[in-house]
């Protein structure tokens, strides 16, 4: 396992040169929606990763955010997002990553979130821990929402969803430090692990989003689980609440609140 970790790891670190690469470039912008958008460095870096991922594990399946036709993984699948952030790329804004997990049927066994721009690595294996470039990882020791710096993010069909975010947002502001909303589900994952973010919540979002991230905040120490219900987190759950534990039932109750 820590063999394939660090080789999958090598793979997404040259998927990231091709980000750098075009960092400075037109960016050849398409929409997929009003605001969802896709650029030729994320099909660049999605056949990149597909070809090598591909051939570490011949038997692997590849579920890819720009090429699924599905939401479902295999028995053995490589969840890729290959820039988590697009929007946040199209303008310049270096909070961007890849993000890779490795699912076996049941669980996520392997995680890699990797930043290019701001030169960091996030990896997992399941029951071996977290590194951010190699220095092991783990969940903030934050026990009261007063000292709570929050990470949030808001789905692409805004419109639909507008109500309970700002609900959700006039319940946590006034009781935190502060909510962040950097753009980046997976890293925001990874800032969670990392012990950057105290808590993060979002809704609708896809396994690519979240596959890797939820490997990295649990074998920090975190807790991840759906809110709205509380109930365990699955890869199609509708709502994800990351955090260091202790805030967890807080964090909980605060987003029940009516």
């Amino acid at each position: 396992m820590d063999d394939l970790l660090a080789s999958a790891a090598a793979i997404v670190r040259q998927a990231g040169d091709i980000i750098r690469d075009h960092w400075d470039r037109p960016k050849d912008i398409r929409k997929k929606g009003r605001i969802d958008l896709v650029t030729r460095t994320d099909t660049a870096v999605e056949r990149f990763l597909i070809e090598h991922l591909g051939r570490l594990l011949p038997d692997s399946t590849i579920l890819a955010e720009e090429s699924a036709a599905t939401t479902v993984p295999g028995p053995q699948t490589w969840i890729i997002d290959p820039i988590d952030g697009t929007t946040n790329y199209a303008h310049g804004f270096p909070f961007v990553c890849t993000s890779v997990a490795l699912w076996d049927g049941q669980k996520v066994t392997l995680a890699i979130i990797h930043a290019p721009i701001l030169n960091e690595t996030f990896l997992a294996a399941a029951g071996r821990g977290a590194t951010r470039n190699d220095i092991p990882i783990h969940v903030s020791d934050t026990r009261t929402l007063t000292d709570a710096l929050i990470a949030t993010g808001f789905p692409y069909a805004i419109e639909t969803h507008l109500p309970n975010i700002l609900a959700e947002l006039s319940k946590i502001l006034p009781v935190t430090q502060g909510v962040r909303r950097p753009g980046s589900a997976a890293l925001d994952l990874a800032y969670t692990a990392a012990g950057r973010f105290d808590a993060f919540y979002e809704k609708a979002l896809n396994p690519w989003d979240t596959a890797a991230g939820w490997l990295l905040v649990t074998e920090a120490g975190g807790t991840v689980t759906q809110y709205l219900p509380h109930s365990p987190y699955t890869l199609h759950a509708p709502t994800i609440l990351a955090s260091n534990g202790h805030l967890h039932a807080p964090m909980l109750d605060l987003l029940a609140q009516e």
